[in-house]
């Protein structure tokens, strides 16, 4: 996700052992045997799977992780896994079954509940953000389509220092989409809009409040039926307080005052709302990275073919879209919030999906783990299409292992109620380097 990494203090200070793996790798109606399928994607042979094991494992060992999901399938056959723990405490292994929290994976679900909303005829993308909501600077001449390219201009409350000092000194706190919004309105935007891309998680509290606006109900209720039900997610949560059914996997974070690592699990995610406070797990998102990606069954083509005018971002890697990203040929989004990260992609040309969940948002040498994770993953199964997001681009790059101060800035990019300055969004583009991608290492706090 992109976070900008707040309080990432300290490192990662997690010592869980990797466990023993869960499920063994599933294959699905055809077993994969040598062949090449289709696409470039490497058959799963047992010695591919075994490679996948160990470069898993490689990466949780080097940055200390405490749990891994990892969900892999193609028409040919799959790969699903479950490493190490849920509860650091308990001992709980995970298991592919377990929900968390997905930060900014959020935004391509808050950007689909604005695309169904155009395929009904109820809005227009081209349409002003200040038809549905009054008293947006500049709102005459910033587009909802602006805001789901991540090209509005306006600043991201998320990097906003008293926000982050509220976040940080009351993790449980609660925060209303207005509350969100005047800690961005109260900075001047930081170019005209359209110009270029800037992942800010204003635009997407905007585009929350137009759905609400348009589709007349709360977000979470038309997201559950115009969204949830019709792409067959069972098991995805929009929460309106601070609660995640279970069974879950807990979160560790270091984005707190001292850069310490705490337990993040019941942090209050509506700092993020529309931009990160969703709830999900593997077997969902494997389905979503597949509705993202072909607008199948929620959109005619001719909308999916608007979600997926990809754009530049500044990084020769990723490409974004209307709430997602294009890296390499992988189409989706990914999400940090403090105590979780999260992949969901889809390779068109293979009929792939690859699903990454980590109970942690700590830092490895300025990398975000899910970004290792999905890279190594996909340098073996894909190699010509390999998963890469510059660390400019998360956020989270920013962090070094000073302790963070509640006041410095916290890159909150999904819905990560911890440190909050979010500098990259739950998708891999964060900011533009020098804006909230680049900020004092010791100091940001993300959401991605």
């Amino acid at each position: 996700g992109d976070s900008t990494s707040a309080g990432r203090a300290g490192g990662a200070a997690l010592t869980a052992e990797p466990a023993a793996l869960s499920p063994s790798a599933t294959f699905g109606g055809t077993t994969a045997t040598g062949g090449s399928p289709s696409g470039g994607v490497v058959a799963l042979t047992p010695d591919v799977t075994g490679r996948l094991d160990d470069a898993i494992k490689q990466v949780m060992n080097r940055a200390s992780l405490p749990g891994v999901i990892v969900g892999y399938t193609t028409p040919a056959g799959g790969y699903q896994r479950a490493f190490g723990a849920a509860d650091k405490v308990a001992g709980t292994p995970m298991t592919p079954d377990l929900y968390t929290r997905i930060g900014s994976v959020t935004k391509t679900l808050t950007t689909s509940a604005v695309l169904r909303l155009a395929d009904q005829g109820r809005l227009g993308l081209d349409d002003p953000v200040s038809k549905y909501v009054p008293n947006v600077p500049g709102g005459d001449g910033i587009t909802l389509r602006q805001l789901g390219d991540m090209r509005s201009g306006l600043y991201n409350y998320t990097d906003d220092p008293d926000f982050q000092q509220a976040l940080f000194s009351d993790p449980n706190r609660s925060f209303t989409p207005d509350q969100l919004l005047a800690y961005a309105f109260r900075h001047a935007s930081n170019f005209a809009p359209d110009s270029k891309f800037e992942y800010s998680n204003t635009n997407a509290i905007l585009l929350g409040q137009v759905v609400e606006k348009v589709g007349g109900q709360p977000l979470g209720d038309f997201l559950r039926t115009q969204v949830f039900a019709p792409a067959g997610l069972n098991r995805t949560v929009f929460p309106t307080d601070a609660t995640i059914p279970d069974p879950h996997a807990h979160g560790y974070t270091n984005q707190t005052p001292n850069g310490s690592t705490q337990d993040a699990t019941t942090w209050n995610p509506s700092w993020g709302w529309a931009a990160g406070a969703a709830i999900s797990g593997l077997a969902d998102l494997q389905s979503w990275s597949k509705v993202l990606a072909t607008g199948m069954p929620l959109f005619n083509q001719a909308t999916q073919t608007e979600r997926l005018k990809f754009k530049d971002t500044g990084s020769p890697d990723v490409a974004y879209g209307f709430g997602l990203f294009n890296t390499h040929g992988w189409i989706g989004h990914n999400g940090s919030l403090p105590g979780y990260e999260t992949v969901a992609v889809y390779l068109p040309a293979a009929q792939a999906s690859l699903v990454v969940l980590v109970n942690t948002d700590t830092l490895y040498q300025g990398s975000e783990p899910s970004t290792l994770l999905a890279k190594a993953i996909t340098q073996i199964v894909s190699p010509g299409n390999v998963y890469t997001l510059p660390a400019t681009m998360a956020p989270s790059s920013t962090s070094t292992s000073a302790p963070p101060s509640p006041s410095a800035s916290a890159s909150v990019s999904g819905s990560s109620p911890a440190s909050a300055s979010p500098t990259a969004g739950g998708s891999a583009p964060a900011p533009t380097p020098g804006t909230t991608g680049g900020m004092t290492p010791s100091a940001s706090l993300y959401l991605s």
